[in-house]
């Protein structure tokens, strides 16, 4: 899925004209100081025939935001009848340094961002319908807890990435397994 980033969603940048040419579905990435407005110029520009299916909006806020910035956004989207596709980036909102310097996500922030976002799409009439996660299949340490608690000590065993910390395995399964332990609509 080719996605806008947050901070190349500019309506006027090329960004957002070479993806007016792209068919298939995209992605932008949304979040804190956007307003209803750009969002809703956002799908005039890259679905101006609100075909379902073709945008994806990425929320990313922060576990200390989405409850303030995410509902407005629903709303502005919902009164303007866009169809859209949303999508938790719980991620790059909880990224942090540690006293060293590192940037890090703390496991416990990335849960209380998804569950939030899970909780206002339940109260606003509208579906969480996906989740975009760093992660990696190897053992890295370069986010914080999780079930083994990884701390800003433990960063410095196998910290390898150059640009986003991920996940680790470990931290990857806990993290699906919490949300399907949580949002299980299948067997009773």
């Amino acid at each position: 899925l080719p996605w806008i980033g947050f901070r190349t969603a500019n309506l006027d940048g090329a960004h957002i004209e070479y993806f007016r040419g792209i068919a298939n579905p995209i992605g932008v990435k949304v979040g804190s100081g956007m307003s209803e407005r750009q969002i809703r110029e956002l799908g005039e520009r890259l679905n101006p025939d609100n075909e379902p299916g073709k945008l994806v909006l990425i929320h990313r806020f922060g576990a200390d935001r989405i409850a303030a910035g995410l509902p407005p956004l629903i709303e502005g989207v919902q009164r303007d009848g866009m169809q859209v596709l949303w999508v938790c980036d719980p991620m790059h909102g909880n990224t942090e340094k540690t006293s060293s310097g590192l940037k890090t996500r703390r496991f416990d922030n990335i849960l209380a961002e998804l569950e939030k976002c899970f909780e206002i799409h339940a109260s606003l009439g509208t579906v969480q319908g996906g989740v975009h996660f760093e992660l990696s299949g190897d053992n890295v340490t370069e986010c914080t807890g999780g079930a083994r608690n990884l701390s800003e000590e433990d960063l410095k065993r196998d910290y390898k990435s150059t640009v986003d910390p991920r996940l680790n395995y470990e931290q990857s399964l806990e993290m699906a397994m919490l949300i399907v332990g949580k949002h299980d609509r299948g067997s009773g």
